[in-house]
């Protein structure tokens, strides 16, 4: 089972919740680059566990350690032209809460088609190589991908758009700015609007005291990308990016500029008007989310992702005894979240970041 992606720049995932250490290989990274580990350090802890309880208390430090792929010169990691390993140990398992769901998968989880393809073989502590656990190494491959790009004046950013019917505002899909993204960045909870954050909070922290969990939407953007990358049809913009996204756990739906909503616009007001700006070739609004025929038109990249409600819950739920072949009730304990969304906002960014490092290599 291999879980890596990439062409000029191979990203490989490695590791399970409750093994020993989780990581990341990158193969092909330009040499000379430097990594800043304070900027890295600070990107890593937006995605981390144990903040609030807005997330599951596991509680991980998650420092990554390099094994190969950089030097050190001026206080400073820089890439050298060997593939880049990075692992982050794993230390706050608690693999006992996990014993019935061996024989009891959960619904809504990966217990049970892992069990059918690896004839019960897969580690699936704490979901195993399912696990948003495996978004940490994600965010170390971005974190540095995202160092790279900002190099070269080309930056992501994303908010949480909506979690639990509660939406916050929007990006202005033709004016945005890196100033916008580290604004939201810089916040303890991911979105513009902060009065929305309040009210998605207060949501999330419902369905905890429910013994339930909410989802969310994200919203992400590429900006100061040239026109002109990307390929027609298979090997676009959008489906390079789709197949890293749904990657990622919890993903279940992804959309492009006005997405599904396309579909209820008639041609004249779904298409995006070109106009000459400063001598550039831009457009007035943003429909197509800076992308046409598969191909970067110079405008924002915009894209959301949908982010399904946590399968752990605690209320009892029906499910099926995989010895007995018999029904039964499941009623989960441990640590989990009520709504990863808010912590997956970085990772979305992480994501992007590496399909777009690979594309302009």
């Amino acid at each position: 089972m291999a879980s890596e992606f990439g062409d000029k720049v191979k990203f490989s995932i490695f590791g399970q919740s409750h093994g020993e250490a989780i990581g990341v290989v990158i193969d092909g990274l330009p040499a000379g680059e430097a990594i800043d580990l304070n900027e890295l350090d600070k990107f890593l802890d937006r995605r981390r566990t144990g903040k609030n309880a807005l997330s599951t208390q596991r509680r991980e430090a998650d420092k990554p350690i390099f094994l190969s792929g950089v030097t050190q010169r001026d206080n400073n990691l820089i890439t050298c032209a060997s593939p880049l390993c990075a692992v982050i140990k794993n230390s706050d398992q608690h693999s006992q809460d996990y014993a019935e769901l061996l024989d009891k998968p959960r619904p809504g989880h990966a217990d049970y088609t892992a069990y059918v393809k690896w004839q019960g073989n897969a580690d699936m502590r704490g979901g195993g190589h399912f696990s948003g656990r495996l978004t940490a190494p994600i965010c170390i491959a971005g974190g540095i991908a995202k160092q790279i790009l900002a190099r070269k004046n080309i930056f992501v950013g994303a908010h949480l758009a909506e979690c639990a019917g509660v939406r916050d505002k929007n990006f202005n899909s033709v004016n945005l700015n890196n100033d916008l993204f580290n604004a939201v960045a810089d916040k303890s909870f991911p979105v513009i609007d902060d009065e929305a954050g309040v009210k998605m909070q207060a949501e999330i922290l419902k369905a905890r005291e429910d013994g339930d969990s909410v989802g969310g939407i994200i919203e992400c953007a590429v900006i100061n990308l040239e026109a002109g990358l990307g390929e027609p049809m298979f090997d676009g913009i959008e489906s390079r990016l789709a197949r890293v996204l749904f990657g990622i756990p919890a993903v279940k739906g992804v959309e492009f500029g006005a997405g599904f909503n396309a579909a209820r616009l008639k041609g004249s007001e779904n298409n995006d008007a070109f106009k000459i700006s400063n001598n550039k070739v831009m457009t007035l609004s943003n429909n197509s989310g800076g992308i046409l025929g598969g191909i970067t038109n110079g405008m924002p990249v915009i894209f959301r992702a949908a982010i399904k409600p946590t399968p752990s819950i605690s209320k009892p739920q029906h499910t099926i005894s995989l010895s007995k072949l018999e029904d039964t009730e499941l009623i989960i304990k441990g640590r989990h979240d009520p709504c990863i969304a808010h912590r997956a906002v970085p990772v979305i960014e992480a994501a992007a970041a590496c399909v777009i490092l690979d594309l302009i290599i």
